[in-house]
């Protein structure tokens, strides 16, 4: 990704290369990491930051994470670390972060007219469900996942309810606007304007209240959280995109990753039956932990679609930062057709559907 910082362009490899020659020295001596093996983890796609593993016998393993995006400040990054050390000193399943030698959560290096932010986390024990080929425990039943899913979830939301920041992050709507929709997406798909805005008036309209509004992950799935497969707890972390918002955004997200348990199922019927009951533990093991009313619960396909809607939006964002022609291949299609059509639930239970190419649909121009 090239992102131009005034007359300055830098990208990830050239980041790489800053921490192979000065960055990780820096960085060692400022959180104490001396006779560790730090080691370089691949990006993953839309992947923000630069990140490492750090390891040493008799030592507990660090996640080194350094950010050089413009797109972020340093209140920013504070609202985060701050917030996920109250989740920790609450008792959030989370990766606690870990303070510098000088005692702050994050420090700030500039080396050439760049500016990185560097933070260091404690390594979530276990590993992620891909990690293990998407198998659970041995000898335990995978609803035990499910519970736990919701209750970790459940835990987080409930602390939330009780956080007041020093260094406040951003909010939803600071970013997800009708201002920030037209400019992201083409004009050439002027009924998917129409209906993200109509979207976002909707959510205009709904109460903000402690219960159903506060600091939320906003992308908790099984790829941000890692599982102790002796236990089955799940720790949670990669809080970058944390926001203030509705906590049913976040359920809807889990709801979302459930379809892959059963997205090959040819019979619609016996995919809503599994989701529903999925679902239904998945809110039990929540509500062991926070309260969560029916009103806002009924609202669950809206959330289904807020996630669709920001789905789609970064795409679009991705590949406008990213210089690439702007397309829609067959997942961005069939994501744009089910809200041009109100298609609700992602569409996993219509026609629309194919169990044999999931959540694809033909390609359109632009």
């Amino acid at each position: 990704m090239f992102v131009r910082k005034g007359e300055i362009v830098i990208n990830y490899n050239e980041v790489v290369s800053i921490g192979d020659t000065y960055l990780l020295t820096v960085v060692s001596e400022l959180f104490g990491l001396e006779g560790y093996e730090i080691q370089l983890i691949p990006p993953h796609e839309g992947g923000r930051n630069v990140v490492y593993t750090c390891e040493k016998e008799g030592e507990s393993a660090k996640i080194l994470r350094i950010a050089f995006l413009p797109d972020r400040s340093r209140e920013d990054f504070l609202g985060e670390v701050e917030y996920i050390r109250y989740l920790f000193e609450h008792g959030g399943s989370v990766s606690d972060v870990v303070s510098s030698r000088k005692g702050n959560l994050l420090e700030e290096i500039t080396h050439n007219n760049h500016t990185f932010f560097a933070c260091l986390f404690g390594k979530a024990k276990g590993k992620m469900l891909v990690e293990n080929n998407y198998r659970y425990r041995e000898g335990v039943p995978i609803t035990e996942y499910f519970y736990n899913c919701g209750k970790t979830l459940g835990k987080l939301h409930q602390i939330s309810k009780g956080y007041t920041p020093v260094h406040r992050r951003h909010s939803f709507f600071d970013k997800f606007n009708a201002e920030y929709i037209d400019n992201m997406i083409p004009d050439t798909l002027s009924l998917l304007k129409e209906k993200l805005v109509e979207l976002l008036k909707t959510l205009e309209g709904l109460d903000k209240n402690c219960e159903s509004f506060g600091m939320i992950h906003f992308d908790y799935n099984d790829g941000n959280y890692s599982i102790d497969f002796e236990t089955g707890q799940i720790t949670v972390y990669d809080f970058d995109n944390s926001c203030f918002g509705w906590y049913m955004f976040d359920l809807a997200s889990i709801w979302g990753n459930g379809v892959g348990w059963i997205q090959f199922e040819p019979d619609a019927g016996k995919r809503k039956k599994f989701m529903e009951d999925y679902f239904e533990i998945v809110l039990e093991g929540y509500r062991s932990e926070t309260k969560l009313e029916d009103s806002m619960l009924n609202m669950l396909p809206l959330f289904i679609n807020i996630n669709i809607m920001e789905n789609i939006v970064e795409l679009f964002k991705d590949m406008r930062d990213n210089g690439e022609e702007l397309e829609c291949d067959e997942v961005l299609s069939y994501l744009i057709k089910c809200l041009e059509d109100d298609i609700p639930y992602q569409g996993f239970f219509h026609e629309i559907y194919s169990c044999k190419e999931p959540f694809e649909y033909e390609e359109r121009k632009i």
